[in-house]
């Protein structure tokens, strides 16, 4: 049996004596087991860090640039092995394991410009002979908290931006697929980076509280379910951290009557069942404005659902794979009675759904309900499998309503051909990210990510600009350079700059 242990500089492990079966999804069978570390583990990861991190904020950012383009270029030779070692303890294909982790190698790239997005800004003679300038400095050591849904792209958000800002990293990811994050940190140590710079601990609830109490970390940023990303932002708030944390999501996708459908069909299939709707910002509920546009969309969503292919992750045909584990799946299925008990219409029910050869496997069909309404509890919470549900809106305010008054607020699409609409739609609908004829609008790299509501807690975003000033503080530095000629007079009255 294969043990998956922790990457920490110096450390022979020890642990809890505690571990965690890592499936593969595909036969239901355990492939490998992953060692639950301690406080004394986590103690181990940050005196190494601890030792490494300011030698690193020294290094000049030119230098810290070159780790990551070396990263960058080691991410790309290895992605065929990087993507199929995902695709087997996650279940996603293959295909859609690169996207994984081409999506946090964009953010690599975006770290390899440090040297310019880290510059500070400058003023001279704000005053008499003075001049004013801020700098951009590292917190010290930062830690991420992973879900296991992109165990590739979000642990690459977290520490692609705070290493390249100076700071050293400790990555705690999700135990049901822990490989992938172990061979980034391989990686990135022959990148080049000094050891214990970026280190990865396993565990459950037991070290995700060790790291929110730990005082020598400074900051943590977390993406998981709701409830557990206000307990990680209570807490570490509690502790004096910066935290950010992310949440679970309820995407929306508009259509309105003059939308393209047949296009609209396509890339809600994708956004709603791809990955095994196991995305945070997959596309599960779709809002159709009229009647008209219901029943149409409707006619088409069938025969689309019908032709979709779920299968084993390796098989290129597939065009989604397994869940995660038996007991998600269980409870995906749990929520497809809940709606069905709801009153909602089950139009597909994908649940029973087998694979030949694979029947262990953790299947499912695809769903679809239609006629959910507000007040269910299946369209209140995420779901997070492949379900998609259709809720009918009589106008334009109505849709924009149900998004902008759910508890979550991650992201939203509207389909239209309408420019005026989407403007109006952009501006006022109460969600952090917006697609406008996109169904999956995560952000490019360059910008940043971050839903509203119950979808985040904390004030900045992951990645880009808003992940640069999450990860430094703002030093700001006002100075005068005397000729002799002061004479002392009113050094008791607050300077000004006038």
């Amino acid at each position: 049996m294969r043990i998956i242990d922790h990457v920490i500089s110096g450390h022979s492990g020890g642990g809890s004596g505690r571990s965690h079966d890592v499936f593969d999804p595909n036969s239901g069978e355990v492939q490998a087991r992953v060692n639950l570390g301690t406080s004394a583990d986590l103690d181990a990861a940050v005196a190494a860090a601890q030792k490494v991190q300011p030698g690193w904020a020294a290094t000049n950012p030119q230098r810290r640039a070159r780790v990551m383009f070396k990263f960058k270029q080691l991410l790309e030779e290895n992605m065929q092995e990087l993507a199929e070692l995902l695709a087997s303890e996650h279940g996603k294909v293959v295909e859609d394991a690169k996207g994984d982790v081409q999506r946090g190698l964009e953010v690599i790239e975006f770290a390899c410009g440090i040297p310019q997005a880290l510059k500070g800004e400058y003023t001279q003679g704000a005053g008499p002979g003075i001049d004013v300038y801020s700098m951009r400095q590292p917190l010290g050591i930062g830690a991420g908290i992973t879900p296991f849904n992109f165990p590739a792209m979000i642990p690459m958000w977290m520490f692609g931006m705070a290493i390249a800002c100076g700071n050293a990293f400790i990555l705690k990811p999700s135990e049901r697929d822990p490989s992938v994050p172990v061979r980034l940190a391989e990686l990135f140590l022959e990148a080049g980076a000094p050891e214990g710079l970026l280190q990865v601990v396993h565990g459950d609830k037991e070290m995700v509280d060790a790291i929110l109490d730990h005082p020598a970390i400074s900051a943590v940023s977390f993406v998981g379910s709701s409830d557990i990303a206000h307990y990680v932002y209570n807490r570490g708030v509690a502790a004096g951290k910066r935290i950010q944390a992310m949440g679970g999501a309820k995407n929306h996708g508009i259509i309105m009557p003059d939308a393209d459908l047949d296009q609209a069909v396509s890339d809600l299939i994708g956004a709603a069942y791809g990955s095994a709707g196991e995305r945070c910002m997959a596309l599960p509920v779709v809002v159709p404005v009229g009647e008209d546009t219901a029943e149409r969309l409707r006619e088409k969503l069938l025969p689309a659902i019908d032709k979709l292919r779920p299968g084993i992750s390796s098989d290129p045909e597939a065009q989604y794979g397994p869940v995660v584990t038996a007991e998600h799946r269980t409870r995906v299925e749990n929520w497809i009675q809940k709606g069905v008990d709801e009153g909602a219409e089950l139009v597909v029910d994908g649940r029973g759904f087998t694979l030949q050869g694979h029947e262990k496997g953790f299947f499912m069909g695809p769903s679809l309900f239609d006629h959910v309404t507000p007040d269910m509890e299946s369209y209140r919470e995420e779901i997070f499998g492949p379900v998609l549900q259709i809720v009918r809106a009589a106008s334009f305010e109505e849709a924009l309503e149900l998004p902008s008054k759910h508890q979550y607020g991650n992201g939203v699409a509207i389909f239209t051909r309408n420019g005026h609409a989407a403007r109006e739609f952009a501006s006022r609908v109460n969600v952090g990210m917006v697609g406008i004829n996109v169904p999956i609008p995560v952000p490019v790299s360059y910008h940043s990510f971050g839903g509203w509501k119950r979808s985040a807690f904390g004030d900045q975003n992951q990645y880009g600009m808003e992940g640069l000033r999450f990860w430094t503080k703002v030093k700001t530095v006002t100075q005068r350079w005397p000729d002799g000629s002061a004479t002392g007079e009113n050094a008791f009255v607050i300077p000004t700059m006038g």
